[in-house]
């Protein structure tokens, strides 16, 4: 093949899983800004359709726990863009399950330090990574990327999102500090979608999640804006908590209860003016996201 047809690493950059509603919409949105996309699918799953300009998209069969299949998608690849979807057979969160997201993370940290091509890994983990613990009242300040989940309570309560989340992110972070991985990850609140139901392991104690002013919420077009800015920064770094809403008033919690769960009984109406109105505090930061997209939207405008 003649070398000039080949795009420089620079430009080329892997989507891991790419079957996801995230993973797919990256893929879509790095095509439009002119990259080359490795698209790596694990079996079962296919890419979303909508994708109209496929010339510079490559489709993998990738498979979590095949090291050479991880390497084959990442040859040639200057970042990784990294979220775990549980498999069809595997939709269910359970205390298995942060099991498999722990070996899934170390085989592909594993597999980046292999490729000298990889400048920046982009992962993908979740707010419940952060704030599962069990000092909320004395905690002082606002929850923010500095903070993790106790693995401990999440056991106690069954709380198995947070549990495979907060193992695998720290493994993740463990093995890249080990190897001189570039990492950065992304801490998300709830991906708001059309196919959002009750089962959705990230709900299980939304209530408290709630009382604690914890409750956080993110648009796809704003998680897939974020994912794209702190892979261009070069200054983004560590842990970045996600969200664009907060849900604070029992308005906003009855509307996103009738969002998942359209079939239920309505609960009924807040009693008093003091519950209509009451407002939960805000307990949790996203300044420094607010930070990055902010810089890096002054200096795209400036191109």
């Amino acid at each position: 093949m003649d070398p000039a047809m080949v795009d420089p690493p620079s430009n080329t950059v892997c989507v891991m899983d790419a079957s996801g509603r995230l993973g797919s919409n990256l893929v879509e949105r790095l095509l439009r800004l002119g990259y080359t996309v490795h698209a790596a699918i694990q079996k079962q799953g296919e890419l979303r359709s909508g994708i109209s300009d496929q010339r510079k998209l490559r489709i993998f069969g990738s498979d979590l726990f095949d090291y050479h299949s991880i390497i084959d998608a990442l040859k040639g690849c200057s970042g990784l863009f990294y979220t775990f979807e549980p498999l069809e057979d595997q939709s269910n969160y359970d205390e298995y399950m942060a099991e498999v997201e722990v070996r899934a993370a170390h085989n592909v940290l594993e597999a980046c330090a292999q490729i000298e091509t990889i400048d920046k890994v982009v992962f993908t983990s979740s707010v419940t990574a952060v704030i599962w613990r069990d000092d909320h009242a004395s905690f002082d300040a606002d929850f923010d990327e500095r903070n993790w989940s106790n693995i401990n309570l999440c056991r106690k309560y069954k709380l198995w999102h947070g549990l495979s989340k907060t193992l695998a992110e720290k493994a993740a972070w463990a093995l890249a500090m080990d190897r001189g991985v570039n990492m950065v990850s992304v801490n998300c609140g709830l991906l708001l979608s059309p196919d959002l139901s009750i089962v959705n392991p990230y709900l299980k104690g939304a209530a408290e999640m709630y009382e604690d002013g914890l409750f956080v919420t993110v648009d796809l077009d704003y998680l897939v804006d974020a994912h794209v800015c702190i892979f261009k920064d070069v200054s983004s770094y560590g842990r970045y908590l996600c969200f664009n809403n907060v849900i604070t008033r029992q308005e906003e919690a009855l509307k996103l209860a009738q969002m998942i769960a359209p079939g239920a009984a309505s609960p009924p109406p807040p009693s008093g003016a003091d519950q209509e109105t009451k407002i939960i505090q805000q307990r949790i930061s996203n300044k420094k996201m607010n930070k990055l997209m902010m810089n890096f939207v002054t200096k795209s405008s400036r191109i």
